[in-house]
């Protein structure tokens, strides 16, 4: 399998879509309005990497970033018959690698096995929260 990675930010709507909901983070009743602007917030964070097979994509994640003391992983997903070949660890080095002296934060549940075996230890640190309307 030969993965090419990029660094563009404008993903395709309708290809990051089908990734979501792939990984159960959209359903099918999202309205086409979201699907046409899916890629919002890949378009205003500060880096985003992506992985390609065959032209189609197969796993992204975006980070937010000062560039200096923190940085943080946004929607790491991946297609689930891409999953547990590297293809994510190597998106996340490459965050990693992009801004080398930062802290890395993640917030999650599901993948917190998959970021610890990578080398993040978990914090009990507080995160609160105000909802967007999309959830």
């Amino acid at each position: 399998m030969n993965v090419e990675y990029r660094t563009q930010k404008d993903l395709p709507c309708d290809q990051l879509y089908q990734l979501f909901l792939a990984v159960g983070w959209a359903t099918e009743d999202t309205t086409q309005e979201m699907i046409d602007n899916f890629n919002i917030a890949f378009l205003h964070s500060t880096f985003v990497f992506s992985a390609w097979v065959d032209g189609k994509l197969v796993g992204c994640v975006r980070v937010l970033s000062d560039l200096h003391f923190r940085s943080i992983i946004y929607d790491l997903a991946i297609l689930p018959k891409f999953q547990k070949k590297g293809i994510g660890k190597e998106l996340v080095q490459r965050c990693r690698n992009a801004c080398e002296s930062s802290e890395w934060l993640v917030q999650t549940d599901m993948a917190k096995g998959f970021y610890e075996k990578i080398g993040f230890k978990e914090n009990h640190d507080y995160f609160l929260t105000i909802p967007c309307k999309w959830f």
